[in-house]
């Protein structure tokens, strides 16, 4: 004969509301009127079953800055007993209250315009975004030099180099970014940075979409825009024939203003 077979465990019950703790509303109010204060604990708002013979009730919070706080007492008895007591107090959250952001470490709320001469930000040894420079994972794999080597690297390189998923986020970014095809300085502009001469383009796989700016007179100057982007700079851009690149003032000569007399 094998083995009995374990009867499959069924779903756990919701608890049922012991009417003694149910009772006990004026005892959790005194709780919470000998912590806060009469003034502070407003009307029951009701109760819920935490467990059997588990109780917590909810009463409305009247406490400057807290609106749509509750304020909460949890009362209980032990088996057999018909006395009930007071097993703790809090103060909690309703769906309408105002809570404060979730926290985030530092190095996550910092933002590149909060970083200040002297500020440090270093980076988690484990940040996804580098490597070891030892891999070469910023080498172009079509270039031609193959004398670099790991001694190399680490003699005289970085200790770290950009990774895979690093460059696809700066990619991301910029491209979404003021240097990308879709801020409104390139949906205007007369053509892309590809065929201007002031671009610089970069070196390495970043070097196939991206490149910097090299013209003073733009807005991107030094900065790193994508091919498809542009600006009103472009080096093919010619001066309209008898007018320069700006257009004349307009002159209104028959609106007149009305002048008082002193």
């Amino acid at each position: 004969m094998g083995p009995a077979t374990r009867p499959a465990t069924a779903a756990r019950r919701a608890p049922k509301a012991d009417p003694y703790c149910v009772d006990a509303v004026e005892l959790a109010r005194a709780a919470l009127v000998q912590i806060s204060g009469e003034d502070q604990v407003g009307e029951h708002l009701g109760y819920v079953a935490e467990a059997d013979r588990v109780v917590t009730h909810f009463f409305a919070c009247r406490l400057p800055g807290y609106v749509g706080w509750r304020w909460a007492v949890t009362v209980a008895r032990a088996s057999r007993a018909r006395v009930v007591t007071v097993d703790e107090s809090v103060l909690l959250p309703g769906e309408e209250a105002l809570l404060a952001p979730e926290w985030l470490p530092w190095e996550e709320r910092l933002r590149p315009e909060d970083l200040a001469p002297g500020s440090l930000l270093p980076a988690a040894p484990d940040d996804p975004r580098l490597l070891p420079g030892y891999t070469g994972a910023d080498r172009d794999p079509a270039d031609s030099d193959s004398g670099w080597s790991v001694v190399e690297e680490l003699g005289l390189g970085r200790e770290r180099v950009l990774s895979a998923e690093g460059r696809d986020l700066a990619v991301q970014r910029w491209y979404d970014g003021a240097g990308g095809p879709r801020s409104p300085l390139a949906i205007a502009a007369p053509a892309p940075c590809s065929t201007c001469g002031f671009l610089v383009p970069l070196s390495g796989p970043l070097g196939a979409a991206f490149g910097v700016c090299a013209n003073e007179m733009s807005p991107s100057d030094g900065r790193v825009v994508s091919y498809d982007h542009g600006c009103g700079a472009h080096s093919s851009v010619s001066t309209p024939p008898g007018g320069g690149a700006l257009p004349e003032p307009v002159l209104d000569t028959l609106a007149h203003e009305e002048l008082g007399h002193s």
